[in-house]
């Protein structure tokens, strides 16, 4: 009895870590304008191209990979000092790193930073919205673009060979129908076929 209250209390503490890390960049110009990254403890990841999206998309972040997310921002403090580099850059947007926890937050705005886990960290969410990115694609010729699933299919593979991607699993539902739908061309059946098993058995 003792050992399971132990084990009990445990798992309510780690249910009841609300702690997340959020990145924006506002670019006015590029495409998208606006993008919004929200990763909490437990990988629940959730993407907006918008502030008031209600509807963003939402995929799950392994627990590795959550982990060295956190693990950075252990080391730039949650945020709580300055990133901007001091050098004169041009204007690459404006990107806000984020820390939450119940009521303790605490953000920082840079346009470029030389700190190495800053920038590790950027392109860690820059990598989640790229993956998101081509999730609405793929999904968005799936429904409405037939002819254009090859192409979507295409860059995907792309960025899954120059390992832009991550939380891989929330592309195997469009892709699994894809693959069994034969009113899509053979090609874009078999491309998704492939990009499937490559997902579920990558190679060392």
């Amino acid at each position: 009895m003792k050992w399971f209250l132990i084990l009990l209390f445990a798992s309510v503490l780690l249910a009841g870590d609300g702690s997340r890390l959020v990145y924006t960049r506002s670019f006015p110009g590029s495409v998208p304008a606006f993008l919004q990254v929200a990763l909490d403890k437990a990988g629940n990841t959730e993407y907006r191209e918008a502030e008031d999206d209600e509807l963003p998309i939402k995929f799950q972040l392994s627990a590795t990979d959550t982990q060295a997310m956190f693990d950075l921002a252990v080391k730039l403090d949650y945020f709580k000092r300055p990133l901007e580099s001091p050098l004169k850059v041009a204007f690459m947007g404006t990107k806000t790193f984020r820390y939450e926890n119940g009521d303790q937050k605490s953000e920082t705005k840079f346009n470029f930073s030389e700190d190495a886990a800053a920038r590790d960290l950027q392109d860690w969410f820059e990598r989640m919205a790229e993956s998101a990115e081509h999730h609405i694609d793929l999904d968005r010729a799936a429904k409405y673009d037939r002819l254009g699933v090859v192409k979507a299919l295409t860059l995907l593979e792309s960025a899954l060979a120059r390992k832009r991607l991550v939380g891989l699993e929330q592309f195997l539902p469009t892709l699994d129908r894809i693959a069994k739908n034969e009113s899509y061309m053979h090609t874009a059946r078999a491309r998704a076929s492939e990009i499937a098993e490559a997902i579920r058995n990558p190679k060392p």
